[in-house]
């Protein structure tokens, strides 16, 4: 394995992308988190990231391009939604579900007819992808259903055993994985809520509705259209609990109930960090909360608490998509104070 510290070094992320090329495994960052990645067109090496990360077979992987002709190799079918929806939102944090071509292997898209696309807003994955010359798959540079890493030092060692290169691109600037859509009679159905919202879609002209499985458990049997509906996912090891109140003094006080019976950390925003006993704060806007979540999960387990308490947000914008991940994250152990 060998890391490149400065990650526009172009000579070297040429060499990452000849390793991509031939089979190898890359870990690269993007604006969303870090993603570890393969020849999309290959699939032993796509195999070997299912392996490498002990995903399951059937939670598809993300194709990420570095340019729109790349589009037309990896998907056929394109119908007008889908391209404006390109067209609008390409370079950015949001992948859109296409009809996949012949190209693309069935070990990609999970045995299904279609495949997430995304051109990511980051000059080094970009560049990683075009200097391969073929699309990359690539999902979060973690262990299936632990936190997706923002950062290098955040990714598990055994996940860069696996790979030639690990290029080190500093914090990611979003926090979060891709929004993720698919389309249906014309309408921009959201599967995975992300930096890029409902409010977002609807302020240029979609109509967009949210999935309704994403604050759902989705059973085992069941098939999914995106990476993080179906399996565990975003979990720290130590017991977690989520709870929300728009009173806020209602929730503090339901934290402290807690705070008498069993040795807790709080995870709250910055307005309450002062509130409780042992407390981490995540930040006061949502920006800083998505930025922060992914990094605070992987730091609990190293704290020895018998609970962890986390506040929710209010389900709207971009508090939509940190939900969604912190409600998995607590394993759907959730505590709604109405107000």
């Amino acid at each position: 394995m060998s890391t490149i510290i400065n990650g526009l070094d172009l000579e070297m992320i040429e060499k990452a992308g000849n390793a991509i090329r031939e089979g190898d495994l890359v870990i690269f960052p993007t604006e969303t988190v870090y993603g570890i990645g393969a020849n999309g067109l290959d699939e032993e090496a796509v195999k070997n990231v299912f392996r490498a990360k002990g995903r399951a077979s059937d939670n598809p992987l993300i194709l990420h391009v570095g340019n729109f002709e790349m589009i037309d190799m990896v998907c056929k079918n394109i119908n007008s939604t889908e391209k404006r929806l390109i067209d609008t939102f390409f370079p950015g944090p949001l992948t859109v579900v296409l009809e996949k071509s012949d190209l693309v292997p069935d070990a990609v898209s999970g045995g299904l007819s279609t495949v997430g696309i995304r051109m990511p807003n980051n000059e080094i994955a970009r560049s990683l992808i075009n200097f391969s010359g073929v699309p990359i798959a690539a999902p979060s540079a973690n262990i299936s259903g632990k936190p997706s890493g923002t950062c290098v030092s955040d990714i598990d060692n055994s996940l860069k055993d696996n790979v030639s290169f690990v290029i080190d691109g500093g914090s990611t600037l979003v926090g979060l994985e891709s929004t993720v859509v698919r389309v249906v009679s014309g309408v921009v159905n959201i599967l995975r809520p992300g930096k890029i919202s409902l409010e977002d879609f609807i302020d240029v002209g979609f109509d967009a509705v949210y999935d309704e499985n994403i604050f759902n458990d989705v059973k085992f049997n069941d098939k999914v259209m995106s990476p993080g509906m179906k399996y565990k996912h975003y979990a720290p090891d130590v017991k977690c609990l989520l709870i929300y109140s728009e009173d806020n003094d209602k929730f503090i006080s339901k934290v402290h109930e807690f705070e008498s019976n069993y040795n807790i950390l709080v995870v709250c925003r910055e307005e309450n960090f002062n509130k409780f006993k042992n407390a981490i704060s995540m930040g006061s806007s949502l920006e800083e909360i998505s930025h922060n979540i992914f990094h605070i999960l992987r730091e609990l387990d190293k704290a020895n608490y018998d609970l962890v308490i986390i506040e929710g947000v209010k389900k709207k914008g971009l508090g939509v998509a940190i939900m969604n991940r912190l409600i998995r994250a607590c394993s759907y152990n959730y505590i709604y104070i109405k107000k």
